[in-house]
């Protein structure tokens, strides 16, 4: 079985390989790369595969041209196995030779002149900027790869619409290529308009006298857009903390709210699962209209939608956890999809007002075969009378928490 390389290649094509990399290449019996990889090298006497995106149809060609007598070469974008497609291929192809060159985010940052062993790295590429907001929020340098949809000015626009002017914008483009060129924005609104060339690089740096907000676990009640007449429609803050903590969250964790309301429980679920998505469900569109602008001032991106559960929920990927806040009459029926759709080790988590629906909910997650616990949460807030201070109590409440018995 003959060897398979895989060799990283810079915008310098050829010029940029060791000679004993160039020569892997020139006498290999198959090249495959992609179109603009092959044209760095015109005079190559074997075979050529352009790879044009369909990767299990390489894996296929690969591993057929593997069982002959001639050496196979798989071109790649700078270091293959940093987002490329040679961490792809070693999962499916075992034994490859990896030969790394220089990644476009270790050139953008030295033509930047700045280290990166502290930067928060993050690929757009072929991915939906959904969520790009929770992700990097908070931190001071970010570099971003990215693509014909998630250019610099989408980027741009994106950012601003979650507040997050804090950031000066770098675009390095065609990077070792003879066209090179680094830009740097200082203000993200100057970056709109402008034209960059396909191959890019975003940085992002907090400027040095920027303010940058900082909301810390149990965002304080009055710091959400609320509902009026109504105010006070929200998972207060203390039972939403311990709420929180009962959903047992991973950075990655897929997040349902079922009755967001405000979004104070989303947002900070968010926040603990950056990794993860968010998904939130509610009836009333003046709270939703609240919840979109509470997201974008806690600068967490969610997937919000207008209705009433069950409606969307079978559009929604698999929990990993479900907070339920308000069912609409539907509990039965939503905490059925919900624990369905449960993930391994996932938890429900549903704050009841009353003994009623406390009743309702543990007789169902009985049928259910879901084992659940129950918490009263009685709390009180100092407040001010006079010149001295006396104790308000808030509405009793019954965080109840489910989960399924994994079988080993």
């Amino acid at each position: 079985m003959n060897e398979i390389h895989v060799i990283g290649i810079g915008d310098d094509g050829a010029a940029g390989l060791f000679p004993a990399q160039r020569k892997l290449v020139e006498e290999a019996g198959l090249v495959m790369g992609g179109a603009r990889h092959l044209a760095f090298f015109p005079k190559l006497t074997g075979e050529t595969y352009t790879i044009s995106g369909k990767l299990t149809e390489l894996v296929e060609h690969l591993q057929e041209a593997r069982t002959g007598t001639n050496s196979i070469v798989v071109l790649a974008s700078g270091d293959p196995m940093f987002y490329g497609i040679g961490a792809y291929l070693s999962k499916k192809v075992p034994g490859l030779i990896i030969h790394p060159h220089l990644s476009s985010i270790q050139l953008a940052f030295a033509r930047a002149g700045l280290g990166w062993q502290d930067a928060h790295i993050d690929s757009l590429h072929g991915k939906s900027i959904k969520g790009l907001a929770q992700r990097i929020d908070g931190k001071p340098k970010v570099a971003l790869l990215t693509d014909d949809t998630n250019t610099p000015s989408t980027i741009a626009r994106y950012l601003q619409q979650y507040g997050m002017d804090e950031y000066e914008m770098i675009v390095a483009e065609n990077l070792g290529g003879d066209d090179e060129r680094v830009r740097k924005f200082r203000h993200l609104h100057e970056v709109e308009g402008a034209e960059f060339a396909p191959l890019n690089v975003v940085l992002l740096l907090h400027k040095p006298d920027a303010h940058v907000p900082r909301w810390t676990l149990g965002i304080d009640d009055e710091h959400f857009a609320q509902r009026k007449p109504d105010k006070g429609l929200i998972t207060k803050r203390e039972v939403r903390v311990l709420s929180l903590s009962e959903l047992n969250l991973r950075p990655d964790s897929t997040v349902w709210d079922i009755g967001t309301c405000t979004a104070s429980v989303a947002i900070e679920a968010a926040k603990l699962a950056p990794l993860g998505r968010v998904f939130a469900i509610e009836k009333n569109e003046a709270d939703l209209d609240n919840a979109e602008q509470n997201a974008r001032t806690f600068r967490t991106d969610l997937h919000f939608y207008h209705g009433k559960a069950p409606e969307f929920l079978d559009a929604w990927a698999d929990p990993d956890a479900v907070f339920i806040g308000g069912s609409g009459g539907e509990m039965g029926e939503v905490l059925r999809i919900a624990s369905e759709r449960l993930r391994p080790n996932g938890r429900i988590v549903l704050n009841a007002a009353t003994i009623e629906t406390l009743y309702d909910a543990t007789q169902t997650f009985t049928k259910l075969g879901m084992t659940f616990r129950v918490t009263l949460l009685q709390t009180s807030r100092s407040k001010p009378i006079l010149n001295m201070t006396r104790f308000e109590g808030l509405n009793p409440i019954y965080i109840i928490t489910a989960w399924k018995e994994e079988v080993a």
